[in-house]
């Protein structure tokens, strides 16, 4: 996450002109929204002015909302870089949707198609709080909705995406919940004490692939020094952690574990439906069993 460039404080003070030039690239190619919030100064919160702005993009005539959605890309398009704001590259890059491959591409492609022959603009999610999989899954899904609901499902998705990019931008008071954290620990439950030294590694799970996000040792605690992901949105889809418990038991003294161990490698593959939500995954294992659960 990048340091917020401005504070509430001081956009506040700032004369009208300068007041937007500061947020309106939070809306996609929409300077009108900072334009109309900006005399609604003082804003108390960071979240007030995201409502101002959202407010009025929902009370703008639906022609005006419509070409406001139509200024939003396509996702996995190959459309030139220099045709995208800076946000939407950052946004579908972080996600790898502007290295598509060739089969991924024509399925986008054909989505895409499909979607705006149904609703004349483009499908609009925040790209931030979701994996490859989980938007597909979205588009798909959407694509039954009426042209009223779709539209809704916009706008709420450009909710999700400009506070983010508000929250990137602005540092101040009654910020919005826009990051969730996943964590561990392993418990040994023969000794009742945490297990340190334990590889862990963690993986998002894709219908064609598996993607490593990190590897980590747990410590004197039986937990990683710091979460697994932290300080950004957990994307929604599937994960799975594997836990070394093998030679964690094999290298303790008086450990009752089989030569092979009857458990090597455990994985805990479980699924996040809340991005700003708090995932702790935790293992409790002897040398032949364990077990899980969602902690807090």
């Amino acid at each position: 996450m990048t340091k917020p460039s401005e504070t509430l404080d001081a956009l506040n003070a700032m004369p009208a002109n300068s007041f937007v030039a500061a947020v309106e690239k939070t809306f996609e190619r929409a300077p009108w929204v900072a334009e109309a919030v900006s005399g609604g100064r003082p804003y108390g919160t960071v979240a007030a002015l995201h409502e101002a702005m959202m407010r009025t993009v929902r009370q703008a005539p639906v022609d005006k909302i419509l070409a406001f959605i139509n200024e939003h890309p396509e996702l996995g398009s190959r459309v030139k870089r220099a045709e995208l704001t800076g946000h939407s590259q950052a946004e579908q890059g972080g996600l790898g949707l502007d290295r598509l491959s060739a089969d991924e591409f024509e399925r986008f492609s054909r989505l895409n198609a499909a979607y705006r022959q149904k609703f004349g603009f483009p499908f609009i999610i925040c790209v931030r709080r979701h994996t490859r999989d989980s938007i597909l899954r979205q588009f798909e899904r959407r694509l039954s909705n009426d042209a009223e609901t779709e539209r809704a499902a916009a706008l709420t998705e450009i909710g999700l995406i400009t506070r983010l990019r508000l929250v990137d931008a602005v540092d101040g008071p009654g910020k919005p919940a826009t990051t969730g954290r996943l964590s561990t620990h392993v418990l040994d439950t023969v000794s009742g004490r945490p297990a340190p030294g334990v590889k862990i590694a963690l993986h998002e799970i894709g219908a064609s692939a598996r993607g490593l996000l990190k590897e980590t040792i747990t410590n004197a605690d039986g937990r990683t020094d710091a979460p697994l992901i932290s300080g950004e949105p957990l994307r929604i889809g599937t994960y799975e952690l594997s836990f070394h418990i093998g030679a964690y038991f094999a290298g303790l003294k008086h450990a009752q574990s089989a030569d092979p161990p009857f458990l090597d490698v455990v994985p805990i593959r479980f699924s996040i439906a809340e991005p700003e939500g708090h995932y702790h995954v935790p293992l409790l294992a002897t040398p032949w069993n364990y077990t899980t659960y969602r902690g807090s």
